[in-house]
């Protein structure tokens, strides 16, 4: 089953392009679309996402427990295109060997819901969602001994609402003081820009305070970027292109993805979208790094996936260490 939580507003039985209220979904595996008829009971939904991530641990994960990503989308993506990438990311990162559970947060996008105006209100209100019916029920079950990891990958606009959702939960007076995190946080085609992360950054610092690691895949080949550049006047450069500051947080990594997508032949490529902005998911090389990634049990700086050049990470084609598996086998007493 695929898991999802959307925030698009219900309108004469379907789901719309307006932000809306919460609701929780629950897909049989050869969906293709979802709508309002897929909403499950909030609580039922929570258990069931749990269980499903707990009940299949992973060996060269860190987390005693399961592993939840959830996939939050980026701008002009329809209801059939983020199920594909969920759908599609799911199966690449079980392919190179991660067992946790992708998750999908839907949000209205495929209007004018988000425009390329740097304030966004529309997202600070999808943000906000995502803290009251995500993030807080994370709190609440970490308080309660929920040990399940829980990451998030934001793709483009997405990248914009999570660090809003973070930014909304620290205004949050009781959220705040509650003692959450989160595990990593990982960018692809990150439409923010790149002093946003930047380690005196008055926005990103609710977030760094919150998590593990945050990992930029950035492409400098990112045309569509370059576009959202045009239309700011230039004066921003976006992390999905151009890469973090130059004084960067310290949790925070950068995987330039240039050299390695000059080699992609679109025609052989699975993807969906632009591809110079969206050849990530359905790319079972970026899934062997992310999943290494999420399960943090190898150090950013040698994860096999990744070439020094010029001092910078760069992503390369490279299999996982061969008995990585075997890496917490104990010797017998003798």
């Amino acid at each position: 089953m695929f898991y999802l939580i959307s925030a698009r507003k219900v309108k004469k039985g379907e789901f719309i392009g307006e932000p809306g209220k919460i609701n929780y979904l629950e897909l049989e595996p050869d969906a293709v679309s979802y709508g309002p008829s897929d909403v499950i009971k909030e609580s039922v939904w929570f258990d069931r996402v749990r269980d499903l991530a707990d009940g299949n641990p992973n060996p060269t994960s860190t987390s005693q427990t399961g592993d939840v990503l959830f996939f939050i989308h980026g701008y002009n993506n329809d209801i059939k295109t983020v199920l594909w990438r969920q759908k599609h990311l799911q199966k690449d990162l079980e392919a190179e060997g991660w067992k946790g559970v992708v998750v999908g947060f839907d949000w209205p996008s495929e209007d004018s819901t988000l425009n390329y105006l740097e304030d966004r209100s529309d997202a600070a209100e999808v943000a906000s969602a995502l803290v009251s019916h995500g993030i807080t029920r994370l709190a609440r079950g970490q308080q309660t001994g929920c040990q399940t990891n829980v990451h998030l990958l934001g793709h483009s606009t997405g990248a914009y609402v999570i660090m809003e959702a973070f930014s909304q939960a620290e205004k949050n007076g009781k959220l705040f003081k509650q003692p959450w995190r989160v595990g990593q946080v990982a960018l692809i085609g990150g439409d923010i820009s790149s002093s946003s992360l930047s380690i005196d950054s008055e926005w990103a610092a609710p977030m760094f305070r919150r998590i593990m690691r945050l990992t930029n895949y950035s492409n400098p080949n990112d045309k569509v970027l370059a576009v959202s550049n045009a239309k700011r006047l230039g004066v921003a450069p976006r992390v999905g292109r151009v890469g973090l500051p130059d004084t960067p947080h310290p949790k925070s990594v950068n995987v330039n993805c240039g050299q390695y997508f000059a080699t992609l032949d679109p025609d052989t490529s699975t993807f969906t979208g632009t591809f110079n902005h969206s050849w990530h998911i359905g790319n079972r090389v970026f899934a062997r790094d992310l999943a290494m990634v999420i399960e943090g049990g190898i150090d950013r700086q040698a994860i096999p996936t990744r070439e020094v050049i010029d001092n910078q990470l760069v992503l390369a084609d490279a299999p996982r260490p061969q008995f990585e598996t075997k890496w917490d086998m104990v010797s017998p007493v003798k």
